[in-house]
């Protein structure tokens, strides 16, 4: 087993050598054409909001040129010289010139695609395809990236590669290559596949075993993305709970108390049911009206306080624990807002709050904190409400 080119049937390869030959002596032009398209590429996300990591280039070499242009397609009816794949390599084939836009998570593969193909008035996009559909839909792993094949118009660089390679193709200054985007991960896993599959100069030198490890580094990778894909989302979700021109001015309802919970301490979520309605009551009755007031109630350090506080002998609930969170910024105010009248809720409220004071008052002298501030609102009291 050897390489396209030392496999070649030997009536080809003159003519492979030939275009091997002149592709040689234009590639120093061509380089020059890769760093015009990659600048060109790189140019087009200056003004975005999520710029790639890094763009970069390159062009074919010489021997991967050679093997490539060497492919034989067998001969149709299985006897007789076999053809060329690409009886013209200088024009038919596509990526001579790659560009890859790195980016760091996979939903940015999808803005960079967008982006590249909306500038028709640059590039004329020929084709646009997914190397993972194969790999999700046959349950398989390999690396995800998104290829599109470009064509520029009329360049004047172009056309001076064009002039070096004498009647093999039209000077037009049109020329096709291929960007690749792909995440960070993606991009380090098909470096190194690359170097150990493909610049194998030994292709025996082989084990199964490097293909199974080659799998599952390729699954590893893919949940460690999954995983930076939900970090970033519940990050945003999370920064917007802050915006008080929009996400956070949202008014506050049961439902609208539930996200904003479940996304800030998903980890005490054990209620049996969807009725978070006494959680309502409670903000109301303190006046919080918006998403952002709720959010700056549930501060880590304060969730940490209250539960270090009463040192609670089973996990509180979120009805629960929200009661506590409340009674810590509002203290007696709390007691006499939510009681309604019901003297075993008042009684339960007064001993927490007392074990609140004790505990704020041990750590007082030793580290001279400041107590947690309040929500800077006005309560607005209702008349009643729901007991606990």
């Amino acid at each position: 087993m050897g390489t396209p080119w030392e496999t070649l049937d030997e009536s080809l390869r003159a003519e492979v050598a030939a275009s091997v030959q002149r592709y040689a002596a234009a590639r120093p032009k061509l380089q020059h054409v890769a760093e015009a398209m990659r600048a060109r590429i790189s140019a087009l996300f200056e003004e975005t909001d999520a710029p790639p990591l890094f763009v970069v280039s390159r062009v074919k070499t010489v021997a991967s040129f050679r093997d490539k242009a060497s492919r034989m397609l067998a001969p149709e009816d299985g006897e007789g010289v076999p053809a060329l794949e690409f009886p013209n390599p200088l024009r038919e084939i596509h990526d001579l010139v790659g560009v890859r836009v790195i980016v760091k998570l996979p939903h940015e593969i999808a803005e960079a695609a967008n982006l590249i193909k909306r500038r028709r008035s640059d590039f004329d996009c020929r084709s646009d395809r997914e190397k993972d559909i194969g790999s999700l839909e046959s349950g398989t792993y390999g690396y995800s990236s998104r290829h599109l094949i470009l064509k520029t118009r009329g360049e004047e660089i172009v056309r001076d590669y064009q002039a070096m390679l004498s009647d093999d193709v039209k000077i037009t200054g049109n020329f096709v290559f291929e960007v690749q985007i792909r995440t960070i991960l993606s991009h380090a896993w098909s470096e190194i596949e690359h170097d150990i599959r493909f610049k194998n100069a030994e292709p025996r030198a082989w084990s199964p075993h490097i293909d199974r490890q080659f799998t599952a580094t390729a699954a590893m990778l893919e949940a460690a993305e999954d995983q930076f894909s939900e970090l970033h989302e519940r990050f945003e979700t999370v920064t917007g709970f802050w915006d008080t021109e929009g996400e956070g001015a949202v008014a506050l309802s049961a439902a609208r108390i539930q996200l904003i919970w479940r996304t800030l301490l998903p980890h005490v979520d054990r209620k049996s049911d969807d009725d978070w309605g006494w959680a309502a009551e409670l903000v109301a009755a303190h006046g919080l009206k918006t998403t952002r007031q709720f959010a700056e109630l549930l501060q880590p350090s304060v969730i940490t306080s209250v539960r270090a506080a009463l040192d609670h002998r089973y996990s509180p609930g979120p009805d629960r624990l929200l009661d506590d969170v409340l009674l810590w910024h509002f203290g007696a105010q709390h007691i006499k807002a939510t009681s309604g009248g019901d003297a075993h809720r008042a009684d339960s409220l007064r001993r927490r709050l007392a074990q609140m004071d004790a505990y704020r008052h041990k750590l007082a002298p030793k580290t001279a904190a400041k107590p947690e501030a309040k929500p800077q609102v006005k309560p607005e009291l209702p008349e009643g409400s729901k007991k606990g």
